[in-house]
């Protein structure tokens, strides 16, 4: 299984659904990347992988200033999470990788 590309997400926020791109490039059990979207982009921070699942943060700087927890499954080209946005809880988010 290969995460490293381009996957193409939604996640439900407060503000309706933000699209985005999540680019990711695996190190072993780390990887690193981008979340690009309309509100800007966030660098992954601190990513690690445990057999399909993928753990990071994210730094917001648009709307406000807030740190992002994500969380998400890798199911061959479909990724199924969330991301934690403190006081605005969980927000789910979902994915299908480019070809």
């Amino acid at each position: 299984m290969s995460i490293d590309g381009k996957w193409d997400c939604i996640t439900k926020t407060p503000m309706g659904d933000q699209k985005s791109v999540l680019t990711l490039t695996t190190n072993g059990n780390t990887f690193t990347g981008v979340n690009a979207g309309a509100m800007g982009s966030m660098d992954i921070e601190e990513g690690q992988i445990d057999g399909n699942t993928l753990t990071w943060k994210m730094e917001m700087k648009v709307p406000m200033p807030m740190t992002l927890k994500g969380t998400a499954t890798i199911d061959g080209d479909t990724l199924t999470g969330s991301v934690n946005a403190g006081a605005f809880g969980n927000m789910a988010m979902t994915g299908t990788k480019q070809a």
